[in-house]
């Protein structure tokens, strides 16, 4: 199997030989018409067509020979030097398939536009590479610690209450039963969250002003309960998506409004309207002031931050936001968090709309 290089360097070759035989070719002709059999030619000589051809068979043969091993030389040279990106390309092709994400092309000097794109691609995509990795790296790490806590409370509950006889029963009860309904609420996320992440899911067209109104239903209960307005306004506005996904992105989105909320006196409100290319929602709650550096990292799962605030004994698992981005991205769409200067966090979500 023929090399690149080769392959470069024969086309060069033979296109050089090509050349060098049709310039003879002419010059040939030019001789045999224009100069006849009776002519003197130089120093008084009158060549006839077979001298013609002895003297200028060798010459033409020798500039040929030459031509050949000249075009095979430097072809040679330059398609060493035209692929010599295409194999640091290659390189970091082979270590990236080893295992090793880190390493960049970064091709310096002046090379073609075309490997220099091809290589930024590639550096490109081996930094997504390496994000996702290592976010699918924390992301295994964290879940198997939430899920390995709530049955270590059982375990410790179980042999309290084998240890001790007069340990009451109705208490490991109550306590097992609020542990393990912890459990099944954060792996029910992490399956949620799996599915969002593979996109395995119909599109059909989803009106959003309806998925609010119909969360704020279901959650305004738990919001007058802790005496924080919630309100739902706007156009409606048709995106393309899994109504399923859907529902649960501003499920999840109006809770943690009311969860992350002041303790009385709060207010949120979810808005909808049209765009020409996009579906818009935004969900703006009150709270505490957060930080700047903070916003990030509220989508990262089980990053609950050390400044966030939480309302009573409704923790959560820490998987809110993040699904809620995993569904965004899901669908193509884009997510946007905003801190309030008074306080609390406007969230904006953008999704494509139905062809």
């Amino acid at each position: 199997m023929r090399s690149a290089r080769l392959k470069l360097t024969l086309s060069y070759a033979g296109f050089l030989l090509l050349a060098g035989v049709v310039l003879l070719a002419v010059v040939w002709a030019y001789l045999l018409r224009y100069v006849p059999d009776n002519d003197q030619g130089l120093l008084g000589i009158s060549p006839n067509r077979f001298l013609l051809v002895r003297t200028f068979a060798p010459a033409a043969a020798g500039a040929l020979g030459f031509l050949l091993v000249f075009g095979l030389l430097g072809g040679w040279l330059l398609a060493g030097r035209m692929l010599a990106p295409l194999t640091r390309i290659t390189d970091a092709a082979r270590l990236a398939a080893g295992g090793s994400l880190a390493h960049r092309i970064r091709l310096g000097g002046r090379p073609a536009i075309e490997f220099r794109e091809l290589a930024d691609v590639f550096d490109a995509m081996l930094e997504r590479l390496e994000s996702r990795v290592a976010e699918q790296q924390r992301f295994a790490a964290n879940a198997s610690h939430e899920l390995r806590t709530p049955l270590a409370i059982s375990q410790a509950l179980l042999d309290v209450a084998r240890k001790d006889p007069e340990f009451d029963r109705g208490e490991l009860v109550e306590r097992l039963h609020s542990v393990n309904a912890r459990a099944i609420d954060l792996t029910e996320a992490l399956l949620l969250l799996s599915r969002s992440d593979g996109r395995n899911f119909t599109r059909e067209a989803v009106d959003l002003s309806l998925v609010a109104e119909e969360a704020a239903e279901t959650l305004l209960p738990l919001a007058e309960q802790r005496g924080i307005t919630l309100d739902v306004t706007g156009e409606p506005a048709r995106a393309a998506g899994s109504p399923a996904l859907i529902l649960r992105m501003v499920t999840n989105l109006v809770q943690n409004a009311i969860v992350h909320n002041l303790p009385g006196g709060g207010r949120i409100t979810v808005h909808t309207e049209p765009r020409r290319y996009a579906s818009v929602l935004r969900v703006e709650n009150t709270g505490r002031p957060l930080a700047p550096d903070l916003v990030p990292t509220l989508v990262e799962p089980f990053q609950r931050g050390s400044e966030r605030t939480r309302a009573g004994e409704q923790t959560g698992v820490g998987l809110g936001l993040a699904i809620v981005h995993s569904i965004v991205r899901a669908h193509d769409g884009m997510l946007e968090l905003t801190p309030r200067a008074a306080g609390g966090l406007l969230v904006t979500i953008r999704l494509p709309t139905p062809r």
